[in-house]
This record gives C-alpha cells, sequence and structure tokens, in this order.
C-alpha cells in the first residue's frame, strides 16, 4: 500500500449528505445482528458528494483532498480511542494510503463452496471444530477457521484473489465481529448481512448493449496519518478495524464505510 505525502491537492470540492440512508446497518433485523456480533455503534456509514470527474489512477490525489476538504474535517467520523464516543478527526492528515480492493462480485455464489467444502452443513448450521487460537481469536468452528487460519486443511477452498474481494472481505469482518462477538450457529445471518450491506453500497448498472450488469463503484482500503502516526480509522492498527472508500464515478458519490473494533452497544 503506497503512502502518498500531503501536496496541494486541490481540484476537489466535497459536500456531505446526511440525508442518504444505510438501512443495512439500520434496519431493525441489522441492528438486532450487529449487537450480537458487538460490533453497534461502532460501524458507520456516511456518504459525500464531489464535484469533480474520478479517476481510479488518481485515487491518491483524490484521498488526500478528501481529508484536506472542509466539509470532511467537519463531518467525517470516527470512534476516540480513549473515550470511546464518536468524534470527528481534528488533526490535520500528512499522509495517506489507498489500497485498491477489487470489486467484481455480482451474487453471492462464491459462497457456494461453503456447502460443497463441509465448512457449513446443508441446513445452514456452521461445522464446529476443537478449539484453535488465532490472536485473539478464538476459533471454534470451520468457518472461523478457512477465514484465519493459513495452514487449516481447507484454506485453500478460496483463492488469494477471492480472499481480496469486497464482498469477501465484508462477509470476513462480519463473521469476526468486535470484541465480545456472540458467534451464529447458522451462517444465513453472516450471508444475507453481507449482501444488504454490499448491494447499499456498490454502485451498478445494466450494459446498454448485452444488457449484463456491471459494477460501476471503485471501492479503498484507506488509512491517514498525521504527525504522530495513523490517526484514522485509529491510531490502533487491527485487522477488524477499517475503512473503506466505495466511490461511484457517474454519481460524484463516495460511501464511506468505517468500523473500529472494540465493545459494540449491548442494549
Amino acid at each position: 500500500m503506497a503512502a502518498v505525502e500531503a501536496v496541494g491537492s486541490r481540484g476537489y470540492y466535497f459536500r456531505f449528505m446526511p440525508q442518504r440512508p444505510f438501512p443495512s446497518l439500520s434496519s431493525r433485523e441489522a441492528t438486532s445482528r450487529l449487537r450480537q456480533w458487538s460490533m453497534l455503534g461502532r460501524i458507520k456509514a456516511q456518504a459525500f458528494g464531489f464535484d469533480q470527474p474520478f479517476q481510479a489512477y488518481r485515487k491518491d490525489e483524490f484521498v488526500m483532498a478528501f481529508f484536506k476538504d472542509s466539509n470532511v474535517i467537519s463531518n467525517l467520523q470516527l470512534l476516540s480511542d480513549s473515550s470511546g464516543q464518536w468524534m470527528t478527526l481534528g488533526t490535520e492528515v500528512k499522509k495517506i494510503e489507498a489500497m485498491n480492493v477489487p470489486c467484481t462480485q455480482i451474487s453471492m455464489s462464491l459462497f457456494n463452496r461453503l456447502y460443497e467444502e463441509d465448512i457449513v452443513r446443508d441446513n445452514g448450521h456452521i461445522v464446529k471444530c476443537l478449539d484453535v487460537y488465532c490472536d485473539p481469536f478464538l476459533i471454534s468452528d470451520e468457518l472461523r477457521k478457512v477465514l484465519l487460519v493459513e495452514d487449516s486443511e481447507k484454506y485453500e477452498v478460496f483463492s488469494q484473489p477471492e480472499r481480496e474481494e469486497f464482498l469477501f472481505c465484508l462477509f470476513k469482518h462480519l463473521c469476526l465481529g468486535g470484541s465480545l462477538c456472540q458467534y451464529e450457529d447458522v451462517v444465513r445471518p453472516y450471508l444475507e448481512t453481507a449482501k444488504l450491506i454490499y448491494k447499499d453500497l456498490v454502485s451498478v448498472r445494466k450494459h446498454p448493449q448485452t444488457k449484463d450488469i456491471q459494477i460501476t463503484s471503485s471501492v479503498f482500503k484507506v488509512a491517514a496519518y498525521d504527525s504522530a502516526g495513523l490517526c484514522y480509522p485509529s491510531t490502533k492498527n487491527h485487522d477488524q478495524t477499517f475503512s473503506y472508500f466505495i466511490v461511484d464515478p457517474i454519481k460524484r458519490h463516495v460511501n464511506v464505510l468505517y468500523h473500529c473494533y472494540g465493545v459494540g452497544e449491548m442494549s
């Protein structure tokens, strides 16, 4: 992930879009599931519009301009490491990292292998296994084992390019949850929630000639640094702390999906 220093990142003007709904995170069912997974109150989606054409090869310039924009500075939310409360950035970003995240999946068929490889039974129940510790996660089923344990028997069921797909990343994040996650016994809630979030965030269109569905969004995993070091999405690194920027170049919108690992709301 190449880091980019702050230079004259002019040209983009961003506007906050607080009216943009994200039902995949706010519906009653989503709220109940996120609470169980210790992610409620620690995961958030926000939308911003922008005024210039987006070109994926200039993503670093785009992301740096985003963090320098006054509307972003006053509205972009993250969790305070000290208080655990939502706050705005409140610091000057000096450097960013924006990693391309492949986003090509237009169905959930990728996860059929969970059934085919006996990671999940035909009735949807996740197959249990002997406890394995994979810091900081205690793994007691075949699903988390195939997600985390690289030398496990079935890890290669999913290739590295498939694991890098945005849809797979969403599914994995939900399966692992927050620090007091109560794991599901069946796979359906993870698959359903990943699908709903993906549809909420990613833009598609029909090809005018072939009528095939095409994904138009570009996705980046983003980190930002101030003079003291890492400042966004948190000052602490964790695989379950993330910020994804999902850019729609046609509508000129960017959706920001943020999560900070920790103890989610319980009531």
